[in-house]
């Protein structure tokens, strides 16, 4: 049942298909030859317990609504990395927003194109990234900036340097420079909230043959926002996409990215 919170809110019907292929593809107790049907109804009287009872529908809606957050973060950060790495960028289209499908048939629906265009219409018309909420249009905006940016500067993409990054927060930022385009993404925001936040981390960009800094970018709470907003015009003309944790450190104004 620990799936239903990752899910949330999720149909009745929608569950109860997944639990029969997971089932089914497990093997165990049941099978697509060998189907037990007295064990499969075992199964699907645990789905509708889970709805039926409402303390556990209350105790799962709390957790849903507690590891949310966190959620986004790591959706944004895998996406932004995903699309800024090297390699030609993968998308899997009609995942542009917030995607909790589970296995066939439930990644079978149909997807509302229509609704992701007239976002993506809303979101080229705006210079200032939507909240991120349960839209998922703030995933949508990280996808297209990266891609853009890809599109109409290639020539920021054409190398690869992990960037060192200082502070007892250090293990809670992926940096990297593609040669001019820089990316950093929030990992592990769970322990990230916990330690207390960014606590004034140092992102080196650029060191000296003996190894001394020569530019830094010095972050402070609240710090890292989900933007994928290209900047230029820097003194290294570096553009930053950056994905991390709106919902838990707000964006701040300015700062280059």
């Amino acid at each position: 049942m620990l799936t239903i919170p990752a899910i949330d809110p999720a149909t009745r019907d929608r569950f109860h298909a997944y639990a029969e292929k997971a089932m089914r593809e497990a093997a165990d107790g049941t099978g697509w030859v060998d189907q037990d049907a007295a064990y499969e109804a075992a199964v699907h009287e645990g789905v509708d317990a889970a709805y039926d009872n409402p303390r556990m529908q209350e105790l799962l809606s709390a957790l849903s609504a507690r590891i949310e957050p966190f959620g986004w973060s790591n959706s944004l950060s895998q996406k932004v990395i995903q699309l800024t790495m090297p390699g030609v960028p993968d998308v899997y289209q009609g995942s542009e927003l917030w995607d909790d499908s589970l296995v066939d048939p439930d990644n079978r629906r149909p997807v509302d194109f229509a609704l992701r265009k007239s976002w993506l219409a809303e979101l080229c018309a705006r210079d200032t990234p939507p909240p991120v909420d349960g839209t998922g249009a703030a995933k949508l905006w990280v996808v297209s900036r990266c891609l853009r940016a890809r599109r109409d500067r290639p020539g920021l993409f054409t190398g690869y340097t992990p960037l060192p990054v200082e502070g007892p927060a250090h293990p809670h930022l992926v940096a990297f420079d593609r040669g001019g385009a820089i990316t950093l993404a929030t990992r592990l925001p769970v322990a990230l909230t916990a330690a207390g936040g960014w606590g004034g981390a140092t992102l080196i960009t650029e060191l000296t043959a003996q190894g001394d800094p020569v530019l830094t970018l010095r972050f402070a709470d609240p710090i890292f926002s989900y933007r994928a907003v290209p900047v230029f015009g820097t003194t290294l003309d570096r553009t930053a996409l950056r994905a991390g944790m709106d919902a838990q450190f707000p964006r701040v104004a300015g700062g280059g990215g």
